[in-house]
């Protein structure tokens, strides 16, 4: 396994945040994590609120605490609350169990790092990590089937 490279992650949030453009979302965040969880990319787009870092840390960093994407997440905090509440107490704070995050892997399908976005829906935060993630040609999990 080959982590995820400066050059890798900050393309990814470049696409990402590109194709919140083009689609004309509400301003984006994006934290690219590697896969031992420390901060790669962090990038904003002018405009973007001031909790917005924290969300898509919090995103990028639930779902690879967790080894699954944001939307799995996210059913299970629905049929969980419980765990999901103590999971945060645990994690002091630091999870956001919503779809906007998603794990990065490569060909082989390993986990080289996480992505969470925040800005505008969580659908439409969604589709620009995937477009992001997909652009470098690395496989991207946001817990769902695609």
């Amino acid at each position: 396994m080959n982590p995820i490279t400066l050059a890798q992650a900050d393309a990814i949030a470049d696409r990402t945040l590109q194709k919140g453009r083009e689609m004309k979302f509400h301003p984006l965040t994006v934290a690219i994590l590697d896969a031992g969880g420390t901060l790669k990319v962090l990038k904003r787009s002018d405009g973007s609120s001031l909790l917005r870092p924290d969300i898509a840390i919090g995103k990028a960093w639930a779902v690879l605490g967790m080894g699954f994407g944001g939307r799995e997440l996210a059913r299970r905090a629905e049929k969980m609350p419980a765990f999901f509440i103590a999971m945060n107490t645990m994690s002091s704070g630091r999870m956001v169990p919503l779809p906007g995050g998603a794990l990065i892997r490569d060909d082989s399908g390993a986990i080289i790092g996480s992505i969470g976005v925040t800005g505008d829906t969580s659908d439409n935060d969604e589709i620009c990590l995937v477009d992001g993630v997909e652009s470098q040609g690395l496989k991207v999990d946001t817990g769902d089937q695609r």
